[in-house]
C-alpha cells in the first residue's frame, strides 16, 4: 500500500476533477452513445419459425429463453451489491450506473421475449424460475450466487486478502458469467440465425452482445488498473485461483450444453460446444495474462464471421435503429 489514493481504497470518493481515470469516462460516454431500446426489436416474424421448429430444437429454445430470464438480473445484483460499493472512482460508478441501465433494458428485452415465445402461463412461470427448478440452470445460478456471497461481507477492502477476493468476484462476472456463460447463450442465438431462424431473437441479441462486450472490456480495464496500482496483488496463488474458476465455469456451462443440445442437433452437439466453450475460456485467460487452460479452437464458423460481420455492421447503423447514432471504428481481430 501507499499514500497514493487507489481504485480499491475504502471510501467513496466524489470528486470528477482532477480525473483520475479518464478512460472510464469516455467508456461511459461510448455506452451512452450505444441507446438502443427494446420497443426497436421485432420478435413477431419468430413465431412461424417457433412453430416450425422440431421438439428438440423447440427444447433448446425454452431453456435457453429460461437463462436469459434470470442471467442479467444476477449479473446486475452483483454490480449494485459489491462492485459499485468498492470500485471508487466517481468516473468508473458513472459507467456502472449506465451499465446497470443497461442489464434493465436487457431484463425487459427477455421479458419481452418469454411473453413473446411462451403464451401458455405455467411454461412461463417455470421459466422465470429456472433457478429453483431446472437443474442445469440452478448449477449456473449456484455458480455466480457463490462469487456474490464471496464478497457481499466486506464493508471494505482493508486487507490484501480482501482485495484480492473482491478481484476474484470481478473477475468471475466479466470472464466467466459475461465472457462464458452469454457468450454460450450467443453461440446458440447465432446457430439458429445460420440455419435462418428466429432473426427477431438474433437481432435483439446483437444489441445485447455489444452491451456485454463493453461490460466485460471495462471490467478487465479495472483488472489492468488494479494491477497496475497494485500489482502485489496479482500472485501465483490469484492466476490458479482463477485457472480453477474458468474450470469451473466449463462445467456448468456443459451441463448446460447437456440439457440445451441433448444427443445433438444439426451443427450444435455437446462436443462442439464443449471445444467452443474451451476455445472462449483459453481467450479470457489470455486476456488476463494467464496460460492457456484448454488447447482447443474455435468449432463454430457462423461465431467466427458472423460476430465479426454483425460488430463491424453495428457502427454503420443510422439512427432509423438507435436512437442515438454510434461512431467509431472495431477491430475485426477480436477474438470470440
Amino acid at each position: 500500500m501507499t499514500d497514493k489514493k487507489m481504485l480499491l481504497d475504502p471510501g467513496l470518493d466524489l470528486t470528477l476533477r482532477p480525473m483520475r481515470y479518464p478512460d472510464f469516462y469516455e467508456r461511459y460516454r461510448a455506452a451512452i452513445r450505444n441507446t438502443w431500446t427494446v420497443e426497436e426489436v421485432d420478435l413477431s416474424a419468430d413465431l412461424p419459425d417457433l412453430a416450425g421448429l422440431s421438439d428438440g430444437e423447440r427444447h433448446l429454445v425454452n431453456r435457453l429463453v429460461a437463462f436469459f430470464a434470470t442471467g442479467d438480473t444476477i449479473v446486475a445484483n452483483n454490480l449494485v451489491l459489491n462492485l459499485y460499493r468498492h470500485i471508487n472512482a466517481p468516473e468508473a460508478r458513472l459507467y456502472l450506473s449506465r451499465q446497470l441501465f443497461e442489464e434493465a433494458v436487457h431484463v425487459q428485452f427477455y421479458l419481452t421475449l418469454l411473453d413473446t415465445y411462451l403464451p401458455d402461463d405455467a411454461e412461463r412461470a417455470k421459466a422465470f424460475d429456472a433457478v429453483e427448478n431446472i437443474p442445469s440452470i440452478a448449477r449456473k445460478a449456484r455458480f455466480c450466487f457463490e462469487w456474490i456471497d464471496s464478497v457481499f461481507d466486506l464493508p471494505a477492502l482493508t486487507t490484501v486478502d480482501e482485495r484480492r477476493r473482491f478481484l476474484l468476484n470481478l473477475i468471475c462476472f466479466a470472464a466467466c458469467i459475461e465472457g462464458l456463460f452469454f457468450y454460450g447463450a450467443f453461440a446458440y442465438v447465432y446457430w439458429l440465425r445460420s440455419r435462418g431462424l428466429l432473426d427477431g431473437l438474433a437481432a435483439g441479441t446483437n444489441w445485447v452482445f455489444r452491451d456485454e462486450s463493453m461490460h466485460m472490456d471495462f471490467a478487465f480495464a479495472v483488472v489492468d488498473t488494479v494491477r497496475a496500482e497494485e500489482p502485489e496483488l496479482f500472485d501465483e496463488q490469484l492466476g490458479k485461483a482463477v485457472t480453477r474458476m474458468m474450470e469451473d465455469a466449463v462445467e456448468a456451462e456443459l451441463a448446460f450444453a447437456e440439457d440445451l443440445c441433448g444427443a445433438g442437433l444439426p451443427g450444435m452437439t455437446q462436443a462442439d460446444m464443449r471445444e467452443y466453450l474451451q476455445y472462449v475460456a483459453d481467450q479470457r485467460l489470455a486476456r488476463l495474462g494467464l496460460p492457456a487452460r484448454f488447447g482447443s479452437g474455435n468449432p463454430f464458423p457462423f461465431m467466427a464471421l458472423q460476430d465479426v460481420q454483425e460488430l463491424a455492421n453495428f457502427f454503420e447503423r443510422r439512427v432509423t435503429a438507435y436512437q442515438v447514432a454510434v461512431g467509431g471504428s472495431v477491430s475485426l481481430d477480436e477474438d470470440f
